[in-house]
């Protein structure tokens, strides 16, 4: 900012109008990107009859070797308890009441499947591809839904309590009357997302993107919303009790239940606006006015030492402000970078106890995985630390996920060449 030096007395008030008509772009841009209709996707129709395909309805499979294509299968009911489903293609497939408990559904496409009253409890689901799926009332207890999408999903009356949901893609989802307790719902995408009478209490929403999503009559009681982005989300109805919003953007909280704590300065807390005042009475008389003798000179003007005085406060002011906007980002960038650095280092954990399991079960079973397969899903595991050890942002990290994610496939390729040998159940 130093081209608008004050030189001149204007100077400090050209600057503050140039910050003005800057935020109003960026709302204005804002608007504008709020304002764009729906992608093409979300009006699209499943990409064939549901259950039209192979038909395993009733079927115990937890044994059984899997068709190759699996696509609008009807699996009704059937039985999948710890069946490893990794990377399958089941777009469009009728689980209703199957039982998938312990089950490996990790990048599996469930794209318009019907999984109403399915069990998932304990499942596996990282890097699930659900759009459009209908989970009304199915049961994911304890699952591992990290990275999981669910855009326009229906999961209306869920069970998904303690499930890991860090990152997943709930945008424009239904969740009225899920159980979501003690859920961890860190850095969602839950943008006009739909938890209406949902219960959400002690769950962790940190940097939760929930833009206009819909909390009427939700159970938020001690609920974490640490730096969550909540600009236009309704919040009628809901017990916000001990909820925490610490560093939360646009917390408005009207029609809310409960005291909420770590409120930022400008929230709205459920009793009204943050700061309000009663309005001053404009006919009162100040105090200067009411000493000052009737027959004395009032002053007509500001004398040119005030006006310094006032450009110098204004011009230490706008400091202060540009200083402490780039200290909030710095932190903020620092607490991201913290969520998003636990949530990698916990996934690449996992990927290395996954390593271990079979590395274990092999020496046991006295048999050999193939040389190559296995010698990628190592080298995968080393590939997914060295990123973790060089990532300064976020979007490092996703290279880390990227090396997991390609190991967990070639693990999967060492699991079917041991099945297919007689070696590995």
């Amino acid at each position: 900012m130093r081209r608008f030096a004050p030189r001149f007395l204007a100077a400090p008030f050209l600057a503050l109008a140039f910050l003005a008509l800057a935020f109003l772009s960026l709302a204005f841009l804002s608007l504008a990107f709020l304002a764009l209709p729906a992608t093409p996707g979300h009006a699209a129709s499943a990409p064939c009859k549901p259950g039209s395909g192979v038909d395993l309805s009733g079927r115990d499979l937890t044994g059984a070797a899997l068709p190759p294509v699996m696509r609008c299968a009807d699996l009704t009911g059937a039985k999948l308890d710890g069946v490893d489903l990794t990377g399958k293609d089941l777009t469009g497939a009728v689980l209703s009441k199957a039982s998938l408990k312990e089950a490996d559904l990790g990048q599996v496409h469930l794209d318009y499947a019907d999984l109403r009253g399915a069990d998932l409890s304990d499942a596996d689901l990282g890097q699930l591809q659900a759009k459009q799926a209908d989970l009304r009332g199915a049961i994911l207890t304890d699952a591992d839904a990290v990275q999981a999408e669910f855009p326009h999903s229906d999961l209306t009356g869920a069970v998904l309590t303690r499930a890991v949901l860090t990152q997943a893609d709930l945008t424009d989802a239904r969740l009225v009357d899920a159980d979501l307790k003690d859920a961890t719902l860190g850095q969602i995408k839950g943008r006009k997302a739909d938890f209406t009478r949902a219960k959400l209490d002690e769950a962790k929403l940190g940097q939760a993107h929930l833009e206009h999503a819909t909390l009427k009559d939700a159970d938020l009681s001690e609920a974490e919303f640490t730096q969550a982005e909540l600009d236009g989300a309704d919040f009628h109805g809901a017990n916000v009790d001990k909820a925490s919003f610490i560093q939360a953007d646009d917390v408005d909280l009207t029609g809310a239940r409960g005291t909420p704590v770590n409120l930022p300065d400008d929230a709205v807390a459920p009793g009204g606006a943050a700061g309000d005042e009663p309005a001053a009475d404009r006919t009162t008389t100040t105090t200067w006015e009411r000493d000052v003798p009737g027959n004395a000179v009032r002053p007509k003007g500001l004398s040119p030492a005030l006006i310094l005085v006032i450009v110098s406060g204004l011009g230490l002011s706008l400091t202060l402000i540009l200083w402490g906007v780039a200290h909030r980002r710095k932190e903020r960038f620092v607490a991201e970078m913290a969520v998003a650095r636990h949530a990698a280092e916990e996934d690449v954990t996992r990927f290395g106890e996954e390593i271990d399991a079979l590395d274990f079960e092999m020496k046991i079973n006295q048999v050999s995985g193939p040389t190559h397969e296995w010698r990628a899903a190592l080298d995968a595991y080393e590939a997914a630390k060295q990123a973790l050890n060089v990532a300064q942002t976020p979007y490092d990290l996703r290279a880390a996920a990227t090396a997991v994610a390609r190991g967990r496939y070639a693990l999967h390729e060492v699991r079917s060449r041991l099945s297919a040998t007689g070696g590995h159940r």
